[in-house]
């Protein structure tokens, strides 16, 4: 080989591994609706499924059983589940191990989602993929929202999933979006619906709230019912900043705005930083937030 050829096939080279290094990292993180995922969690979560679908491959069913074992195939809260392509389940090493010998192909999650379905039809058309839906978080005890992964091979579906109470910021603008929609719509109704804790203004730590500029009083908040017909211009952070205060002053000039404080986390239960943003609709400051990592 000349060394005009041997530079080519070097080049070549490096090309080939640029490209599975750019594929890579495109798919350790999912596209569609869940976004600015913790990168840690996805490659704990993938790596869990790898070195179970490797000892699938090793130990056929047999590895079953290994599945079931408590802390075997386990990393902090993740865990590996089986199921059959008919939709049976067959081992699992957390909380939905309670299914174990059901079908489960039609079953819904806590908002009506037919989740399992849509990991048998995915696994079936692709191989692989991803889906979310709410379960169990049996260290908070609370239903959240999951992102599982998942493998075929052969007749089996092997998964991992984890945990993503956190809202993004992308979600709390979307959700703004609809609540000035439906303030727009119908003020009346819409102020309700964001007092219904389990309605569709609530999703895990994101909700919404409402003030009436000229009063100064809370009309809706999807967190802390309490402070619904209170004086929010009194109302302080945990830092002592009359935040609401802050906020119409921030939309005296402006339809919209944003605004960083600490406030109490709904699901962690914690004091956090907050990004709430907040517009102006009618007599309202209609405001959503979201808790950055």
């Amino acid at each position: 080989m000349d060394i005009k050829s041997a530079i080519r096939t070097i080049i070549l080279g490096l090309a080939c591994l640029l490209t599975v290094h750019a594929a890579r990292a495109d798919e350790r993180v999912p596209t569609g609706q869940v976004e600015q995922l913790d990168v840690a969690k996805v490659d704990r979560a993938k790596a869990l499924l790898a070195k179970a679908v490797a000892h699938y491959r090793r130990r056929g069913e047999k590895a079953l059983t290994d599945f079931d074992v408590s802390g075997r195939f386990e990393d902090g809260e993740l865990y590996v589940y089986v199921l059959a392509t008919d939709g049976k389940f067959l081992a699992s090493g957390g909380s939905s191990s309670v299914l174990v010998g059901r079908n489960v192909a039609e079953m819904r999650d806590s908002a009506g989602k037919p989740f399992f379905n849509e990991i048998l039809k995915i696994a079936a058309e692709k191989g692989s993929g991803h889906v979310e839906y709410r379960w169990l978080n049996r260290l908070d005890k609370r239903e959240e929202r999951k992102l599982a992964f998942f493998q075929r091979v052969g007749e089996r579906i092997i998964a991992v999933g984890f945990y993503i109470p956190r809202a993004t910021e992308g979600q709390a603008r979307t959700l703004l979006d609809q609540a000035a929609a439906a303030v727009q719509k119908d003020s009346k109704r819409a102020l309700v619906d964001f007092n219904d804790l389990n309605g569709p203004f609530v999703q895990d730590d994101l909700y919404v709230f409402a003030v009436d500029m000229v009063d100064m009083k809370t009309k809706a908040h999807g967190s802390f019912p309490h402070l619904v017909g209170g004086d929010a211009s009194k109302l302080t952070d945990a830092n002592g900043r009359n935040i609401v205060v802050e906020m119409r002053q921030k939309l005296q000039n402006a339809d919209r705005a944003e605004i960083d404080y600490t406030w109490r986390n709904p699901v962690t239960r914690q004091i956090e930083s907050k990004r709430t943003f907040i517009q102006k609709v009618d007599r309202y400051i209609v405001g959503v937030g979201y808790y950055p990592r």
